[in-house]
């Protein structure tokens, strides 16, 4: 059982999408509202999902603004289905997206997913060269600073981390991080992975090699 909460304007999608989650034993608190979330209540989630398209506070908007202040996983509800807009999302610190009309298994698959991740236990430590991973507190660290990864994009380091030298596609990466082979697997790992080359190469460490025409391997 998870609480979660969902953001969206269309009455209709909220009554949806909860008698859906409620179905799986959530509790679901849901906002038609986007002006109406209570920053002082986020941390209590497991899970948020955010229109994009809102009036008021966009989904895109919000999520800029509620990312630093909470850990839990974030979804967008989209029906943009341009890449840069997808990838605009992911790049603000969302997880994933799932792109409207849904079906509503795929729906829970993928809320399920995300929600399973976040209960692994870990308690185990990685060192790899000048990098390693905290896998009980999910966090890389390089020289024993914190590098502000996503919890998305922590989990696609550790997996590639953990099998150095093997390469993935972008696929198999989605499938084995988030549980589910969804419809934006290739570009949200995309985007995903520029993002942490990015947050890494501030410190000097390219640790994520592409195969073309293949997809990705840890190289350190």
């Amino acid at each position: 059982m998870a609480k979660i909460l969902v953001v969206d304007d269309e009455p209709a999608i909220l009554s949806l999408i909860r008698n859906a989650l409620i179905t799986d034993n959530h509790l679901v608190t849901t906002i038609s509202d986007s002006t109406q979330v209570c920053r002082n209540d986020l941390g209590a989630y497991d899970l948020i999902l955010l229109d994009v398209m809102m009036p008021g506070v966009d989904g895109f908007t919000l999520c800029r603004e509620i990312r630093a202040a909470v850990d839990c996983p974030i979804l967008f509800l989209t029906a943009k289905t341009l890449e840069s807009d997808l990838m605009y999302g992911l790049g603000l610190g969302a997880d994933d997206y799932i792109v409207k009309p849904f079906g509503i298994g795929a729906l829970r698959a993928r809320i399920g997913a995300h929600l399973r991740r976040e209960s692994r236990e870990r308690r185990n430590v990685l060192y790899l060269e000048n990098v390693h991973f905290n896998l009980s507190g999910k966090e890389l660290l390089v020289q024993e600073d914190k590098v502000p990864l996503t919890k998305s994009e922590y989990e696609i380091c550790e997996f590639l981390a953990r099998s150095r030298g093997q390469v993935f596609s972008k696929e198999h990466i989605y499938e084995a991080v988030f549980g589910f082979d969804g419809a934006s697997d290739r570009s949200a790992i995309t985007e995903h992975i520029k993002n942490i080359r990015a947050k890494l190469s501030k410190y000097g460490i390219d640790a994520i090699e592409t195969i073309w025409g293949i997809g990705y391997k840890w190289n350190l």
